[in-house]
């Protein structure tokens, strides 16, 4: 089982508040309760550990809408093993690691903007208000013991290119450091892998998200 895989999904449960995660002999089975996204299966292989026969054995088995499937591999390489009623996220997601570096300064506010961070349930927010009071930027992380996991990075189409993502990022490490925390995982969009690769944010695995749409 990939460690950084375990860490990854105890950290995200807990930054969505969802169920504690279900280890299964292939991985992970997380239940969230809603109707687009009732549970999600989260296999433990990476790369090339990634197995066909397996990775059909359990969506083969899915039979209810809203169920999605976590796999570390290409979606080149996982399409074609999902049979009829699988939608394949056209978007590659990034398993991305780092190691968190202590007292690094966060980058400037700009004027006018607002900075908020908060603890609540085991996880940290930040958010920046905008100087109209909307939102710029926003993001939240999840340390669980030697690793934190930073989900929900998101900056505003209208205020990117201003240092607000790197502030973000930079303002949950040091909130994850002060737990405990040594490394940082997350799951990163094709938008944000430039941001964290230029904080020493490093690929582990690619990621294809599948969901299950009901039998045609």
């Amino acid at each position: 089982m990939d460690g950084t895989v375990r860490a990854w999904v105890d950290g995200w449960v807990v930054s969505r508040g969802a169920a504690p995660p279900v280890v299964e002999p292939w991985g992970f089975t997380i239940d969230m309760g809603m109707a687009h996204h009732v549970t999600r299966h989260v296999f433990s292989a990476t790369n090339g550990e990634v197995d066909e026969e397996t990775v059909r054995k359990v969506a083969d088995s899915v039979t209810g809408a809203g169920t999605w499937l976590k796999v570390f591999a290409d979606a080149a390489t996982v399409g074609p093993w999902l049979g009829e009623g699988w939608w394949i996220d056209p978007d590659p997601g990034f398993l991305m690691t780092v190691r968190l570096r202590p007292r690094e300064t966060p980058a400037p506010l700009p004027d006018g903007y607002r900075l908020r961070t908060w603890s609540r349930g085991g996880v940290t927010r930040v958010m920046v208000a905008a100087p109209d009071g909307s939102l710029a930027a926003r993001g939240q992380i999840a340390p669980t013991g030697a690793t934190a996991v930073a989900d929900r990075i998101e900056t505003s189409p209208a205020h990117r290119r201003r240092g607000l993502g790197t502030l973000v990022m930079r303002t949950l490490a040091q909130a994850a450091i002060a737990q405990g925390a040594e490394t940082g995982v997350l799951a990163g969009t094709p938008d944000g892998r430039a941001l964290y690769a230029s904080l020493g944010w490093t690929v582990t695995a690619p990621l294809t998200s599948v969901k299950f749409t009901g039998s045609p």
